[in-house]
């Protein structure tokens, strides 16, 4: 994501690509499970939380949006694996905030996760795509944990997202969380364990992104994000 000055500007090149650096990403594999409702019995929908995410980024600023709207051990990339918050402390909003839309929202079954993907332009023009983890909390809220993307040499369309939901027949087992250390990479689960969530940092800050969703018979991988390194300064 972007900060201040020369750090602003690095880290534009890292989270949502709003700071990521250009790779072009292949295309989205093919949704495999079954378009079904977002919403959950409180009514809210990680697509809800991600379009007045997106809207708060232009009315309250950027990067003030992104505390809001992150749990408290919310990971971005810089390109290592860093704290949000911790990363974020301090940091003004840019004068425009980077633009973005989801057009795709995988919901765990029993919709305690999804993960949302989708396009965003910058006012330069520059375009890319985000990749974010949503985790419904105890209220009824949704809040990012973990947020990432790259830039496209071709925008990804605004268009109506599709809403895939895991398939709840024969559940593979309980879900397990893990945190997200510094460094490396994490995991996550929705606690039905329909939905499962990873990614993996090398040392060159090359990153792969992997949702995958339960499809009634086995797990099947919808969202696959690679990032490429930097070689190292001499």
């Amino acid at each position: 994501m972007k900060r201040a000055a020369v750090a602003l500007a690095f880290l534009l090149l890292t989270v949502r690509p709003e700071l990521v650096e250009g790779r072009v990403a292949g295309d989205m594999p093919s949704p495999p499970a079954s378009i079904g409702s977002a919403r959950t019995v409180e009514g809210q929908s990680a697509l809800d939380a991600e379009h007045a995410f997106a809207a708060d980024a232009k009315t309250l600023g950027q990067w003030t949006a992104f505390r809001k709207w992150s749990t408290d051990d919310a990971v971005m990339f810089t390109p290592q694996p860093v704290n949000a918050h911790e990363w974020l402390k301090g940091r003004n909003d840019p004068p425009k905030a980077i633009d973005w839309w989801p057009t795709a929202s995988y919901i765990s079954c029993d919709g305690s996760l999804a993960v949302n993907t989708g396009g965003w332009k910058r006012a330069d023009g520059s375009v890319g795509y985000f990749t974010t983890l949503w985790q419904r909390q105890n209220n009824g809220d949704w809040k990012w944990t973990v947020d990432g993307g790259d830039a496209l040499k071709v925008s990804r369309p605004r268009q109506r997202p599709a809403v895939i939901k895991a398939i709840c027949s024969n559940p593979p087992g309980m879900g397990m969380r893990e945190g997200y250390p510094d460094g490396g990479g994490g995991v996550d689960s929705s606690e039905d364990g329909t939905l499962r969530f990873e990614f993996r940092v090398s040392p060159d800050g090359g990153r792969s992104v992997a949702a995958l969703l339960w499809d009634g018979r086995k797990f099947r991988r919808v969202i696959e994000d690679k990032t490429a390194g930097s070689p190292p300064n001499k």
